[in-house]
């Protein structure tokens, strides 16, 4: 499973706070709220009870059975006898009811019940007597029961509502450093030049950010730096080339001679061109889209024009994948995988060459791959031939190179947001397939 984002880790916890701190309120309120509640809820008990005794003891006769009536209709209260086969149903037992029926006990007698339903009534009954004659005084509200009501329902649903956007707020607060130091660490893990980030915020962020931007300017410096050096060495090797190669063609040598001379000088051009291409920075033009099935049918017809009768060159390419990124990087990136796989992908019983380019898609992400069947590679050196200069083992080195044909193409793939992998190929030789997102498609 993915793990959640830092922002939906700091929005749970503060919900998971709230929570915890409204529950613990709440329950601190019922427990320091419960004794003043009971208190008033059996005042108002034992004042019914009483009221209704002083009546039917000081009432004239004649009009008691008005008054009880009166009594039953304004303030929904009732008198009944209460009688042995009374189905009684007792107050639960509750810390809130315990109390208030203590305290109704110790005004009222020991002998007072008080039940929430009587013969099928739901209610409050407490029963009391008049000269040794039991009566139940019924009351239509039950003030014993607790009646959160709908209004209660909305600040609550309102409270959380309100406490949940607090909570984003405060998490796009928190995390917003956070997110442009991670999205310029993934720029800068795509090749590109990262904004600056703001000096703002507290130290411990301020001086995150300080320490960024000088690791950026520093890494920019050292890459400038690396650019010229290359660049430099590049040139100053190409002009003594250029005057040996004159030499060669100048100089009275036997074709075999000329031949093998020309083979080397061609061979420290390529290694030159690869330092170049090493060094080039990152294009700064923004994207474009592009067929990269066209890429691959290009190389495939550059090799066998190239090749004619020495390299067979299969192809499946899907038609219409489409992406967006620079054409001139991606190319480069084609040409020294195919490259590799000349160098390299040699059936070693025929010496032949036999390379399949394959172009496919999903939703998510396209697949160039560039497959030989040569003797491959171990298992455990795919990683390692992904750096710069790097070569492969004694089966694969017997060819011409830097060492940096595949770190290039790499290295192209990340500042397009892919990578590039290398599997073994079926049955024998190696598959380089360059895999890159379709975000835009």
């Amino acid at each position: 499973m993915r793990s959640p984002t830092l922002f939906w880790r700091t929005f749970l916890l503060i919900v998971l706070l709230l929570v915890a701190a409204v529950t613990a309120w709440l329950q601190s309120f019922r427990v320091f709220e419960r004794e003043p509640r009971a208190r008033g809820v059996s005042q108002q008990l034992i004042s019914i009870v009483n009221i209704t005794r002083a009546a039917l003891l000081h009432s004239d006769p004649v009009r008691r059975r008005a008054l009880l009536a009166d009594l039953a209709d304004n303030e929904g209260i009732r008198v009944l006898l209460r009688e042995d086969d009374d189905r009684i149903v007792d107050v639960p037992d509750t810390p809130f009811a315990r109390l208030t029926t203590a305290l109704m006990r110790e005004q009222l007698g020991l002998d007072t019940r008080v039940a929430t339903e009587v013969n099928g009534v739901h209610g409050i009954w407490v029963s009391f007597d008049i000269d040794g004659d039991d009566y139940w005084v019924f009351a239509a509200r039950d003030p014993l029961s607790r009646d959160i009501g709908r209004q209660w329902i909305g600040w609550a649903a309102a409270a959380l509502v309100l406490s949940l956007i607090v909570a984003v707020a405060i998490t796009r607060v928190v995390n917003l450093p956070l997110a442009r130091l991670s999205n310029a660490a993934r720029a800068i893990g795509r090749g590109q030049a990262p904004p600056t980030l703001p000096d703002q915020g507290p130290p411990e962020i301020r001086t995150v950010n300080a320490s960024f931007n000088r690791m950026v300017a520093d890494l920019a410096k050292l890459e400038q730096d690396r650019a010229v050096l290359l660049a430099g060495i590049s040139h100053d090797l190409r002009t003594p080339l250029a005057r040996l190669r004159l030499e060669i063609e100048l100089n009275p040598l036997d074709e075999e001679t000329r031949r093998a001379m020309l083979g080397d000088l061609e061979q420290m051009d390529a290694i030159v061109g690869q330092f170049l291409d090493y060094a080039r920075p990152a294009p700064q033009q923004p994207a474009a889209q592009l067929d990269l099935g066209a890429l691959a049918t290009e190389a495939a017809e550059r090799t066998r024009a190239m090749h004619d009768g020495q390299v067979t060159v299969s192809t499946a390419i899907a038609p219409g994948v489409l992406l967006h990124g620079h054409a001139v990087e991606l190319r480069r990136a084609v040409d020294n995988l195919v490259t590799n796989a000349l160098r390299y992908g040699r059936i070693p019983e025929s010496q032949t060459l036999e390379l399949m380019i394959s172009v496919r898609a999903n939703s998510d992400e396209a697949r160039l791959s560039v497959c030989d069947h040569g003797a491959g590679i171990p298992a455990d050196a795919t990683e390692r031939l992904l750096r710069p200069f790097e070569r492969g083992d004694s089966a694969r080195a017997g060819a011409a190179g830097a060492g940096l044909g595949l770190a290039i193409v790499e290295r192209i793939a990340r500042q397009h947001g892919g990578r590039l992998e290398l599997a073994a190929n079926a049955p024998r030789g190696l598959c380089a397939t360059l895999i890159l997102p379709v975000r835009g498609r």
